[in-house]
C-alpha cells in the first residue's frame, strides 16, 4: 500500500503586527490554511485572519520562557505536515532573520517534506519607519548591522565586526534592561553620546518611540515588547529627535535642515 505523500509546510512572516503589511501571499495561505503554528508575539489581529476551520497552536514563549524546545516546534511541523495538506509555520517579521528558520527548514527536509519559505517585513524596517529613519543616508550612514542582544558571555562583544561611525546598528530583542544593554554596546567601543531610537510595537496601534543616547539609555524605562534598537548617527534623524543635525558637518546641516523644511 502506497503511503499519502505529506502536506506542504510553508514558513511565512507575519510582519510586525498590522495585518495591511502582510503580503498577498501570506494572507492567501493563511486563508487556506489547515493548521498554524505561531509565534507568541504575531499580533492578535493577524491571527483574527486564521479562519475557525483551522487548528492553531501557539508554539512561541512568555516572558523569556519557551513553552516548547526547538526540537518540540520541529517534531510538531513533520507530525503536521504527515496529517495536513497545508501546514503554516507563522513567525512575526521576517522567518529568515532571527526566526530559527535554518533549523526547521533542515528538519522538514530531512523528512522529504516540501518546505517554502514566504518572506515577511522585519521588525527593523518597520520600526525605522515609525520613527522616520532611514536606515542608510549616503552623508552619514553606509552600513547596516542587524544584531540581537545576547547575554551569554561567548555573544558579549560584536567579535570581528568594525563597528565605523557610518554603520547603523539595529538590535533584535533588548530585553527590559537597558542599562545592562548600554554597557554592552560601550564594551563594543561605540561612543557614549551615540543617538538611540528606541522603537515598540512598530506598525500596531500602540506603536511608542523615544529617542536617547548609548548613555542615557541606560536610565530609561523599558518600552513595552516586542521592541528594538537603532543605534548610530541615523538615529539622530528621527522625527522626534531635537537634535536632528548634530552628527552632520556644516555644509550637510544646512542641506539637511533646508530638506526637513521642505
Amino acid at each position: 500500500m502506497r503511503m499519502p505523500q505529506p502536506g506542504h509546510v510553508y514558513l511565512v512572516g507575519a510582519g510586525p503586527g498590522d495585518p495591511e503589511f502582510l503580503t498577498l501571499k501570506a494572507a492567501r495561505l493563511l486563508q487556506s490554511a489547515n493548521i498554524v503554528l505561531h509565534d507568541s508575539l504575531v499580533s492578535p489581529e493577524i491571527l483574527t485572519l486564521i479562519p475557525a476551520t483551522a487548528e492553531r497552536i501557539d508554539v512561541g514563549k512568555r516572558a523569556g520562557h519557551r513553552l516548547l524546545t526547538q526540537d518540540d516546534i520541529n517534531s510538531l511541523l513533520i507530525a503536521a505536515a504527515q496529517k495536513h495538506e497545508i501546514v503554516v509555520r507563522l513567525k512575526g517579521g521576517d522567518p529568515l532573520l532571527f526566526g530559527r528558520a535554518a533549523e526547521e527548514i533542515h528538519a522538514l527536509r530531512h523528512h522529504n517534506i516540501h518546505v517554502e519559505v514566504v518572506p515577511g517585513i522585519s521588525a527593523a524596517f518597520a520600526a525605522a519607519a515609525a520613527a522616520q529613519i532611514s536606515l542608510t543616508d549616503r552623508r552619514v550612514a553606509s552600513r547596516v548591522l542587524f544584531i540581537t542582544f545576547s547575554r551569554s558571555a561567548e555573544a558579549r562583544l560584536f567579535s570581528g565586526v568594525d563597528l565605523s561611525p557610518d554603520t547603523t546598528v539595529v538590535v533584535y530583542m533588548p530585553g527590559p534592561d537597558y542599562a545592562e544593554v548600554s554597557r554592552w554596546l560601550l564594551d563594543a567601543n561605540l561612543v557614549p553620546d551615540t543617538p538611540v531610537q528606541v522603537v515598540s510595537k512598530a506598525s500596531q496601534p500602540d506603536q511608542s518611540t523615544q529617542a536617547t543616547t548609548i548613555t542615557a539609555l541606560a536610565n530609561l524605562a523599558p518600552l513595552s515588547a516586542p521592541a528594538l534598537l537603532i543605534v548610530g548617527r541615523i538615529a539622530s534623524q528621527s522625527a522626534d529627535c531635537t537634535n536632528a543635525v548634530t552628527w552632520l558637518t556644516q555644509d550637510e546641516t544646512q542641506t539637511f535642515s533646508q530638506n526637513r523644511i521642505s
